[in-house]
């Protein structure tokens, strides 16, 4: 885990985004399509987790973006070149564009000031999307991820942010993913590697200290 001193100079709010990947209804939510997910992420406190730093983010200043992964009812557009997007098109419940199942889940509160970034296709947050200009005409040089899931769209978001220039924060009890021992073993062996690792109480404790003059 890095020095408070270390990590607080990494989230000066001023440069610094929150972004929450994939944290919608259909995805961690009480009716989602993957309820193993969705009850680990719950149970585990990670939802929880997520909704602290999204406060803590809106009270210090600190941009929030949220990527949201849908498709379109006829699915044109959809990737289907990767088992994982076959699979998602059997599944009960579908993250169709303008359902409920692609809204930011509770208890994240959504504010006005936020980014919601939709995708109809891939796996990533960043690659392929408007994640990446808006951060960069953010004057982003930190990025927070947090969400779901572990296995696939996270790393993602930490490789191709890595990839782009930023540095990463990952807050390890504020991301999750199947099954659930598989997450610190992914945490330890490749994300540490890329990323700087802290608990959510760590960043909570730089992003909620007095600053000074807040982003506009």
């Amino acid at each position: 885990m890095p020095a408070h001193a270390e990590l607080s100079e990494l989230l000066d709010p001023r440069t610094t985004v929150l972004l929450t990947v994939e944290c919608q209804e259909g995805v961690v939510g009480v009716d989602s399509a993957l309820p193993q997910l969705a009850e680990g992420v719950r149970a585990g406190g990670v939802l929880a987790n997520v909704a602290r730093l999204v406060a803590a983010a809106h009270e210090g200043g600190v941009q929030v973006v949220h990527a949201i992964a849908e498709r379109r009812p006829d699915g044109r557009g959809a990737s289907r070149n990767a088992r994982l997007f076959r699979a998602a098109e059997r599944l009960p419940v579908q993250q169709l564009s303008g359902t409920r199942a692609v809204r930011v889940a509770a208890p994240i509160e959504v504010a006005d000031e936020d980014l919601v970034v939709r995708r109809l296709h891939g796996l990533s947050p960043l690659q392929g999307t408007d994640v990446d200009p808006l951060l960069r005409n953010l004057g982003c040089r930190t990025l927070i991820v947090t969400g779901v899931s572990a296995n696939v769209a996270v790393p993602n978001a930490v490789f191709d942010a890595v990839n782009r220039g930023y540095t990463a924060v990952v807050p390890a009890d504020a991301i999750a993913g199947v099954p659930s021992d598989y997450t610190p073993v992914m945490i330890r062996h490749t994300l540490a590697l890329v990323a700087t690792v802290a608990t959510t109480d760590e960043v909570l404790a730089c992003l909620t200290r007095p600053r000074g003059i807040r982003r506009a």
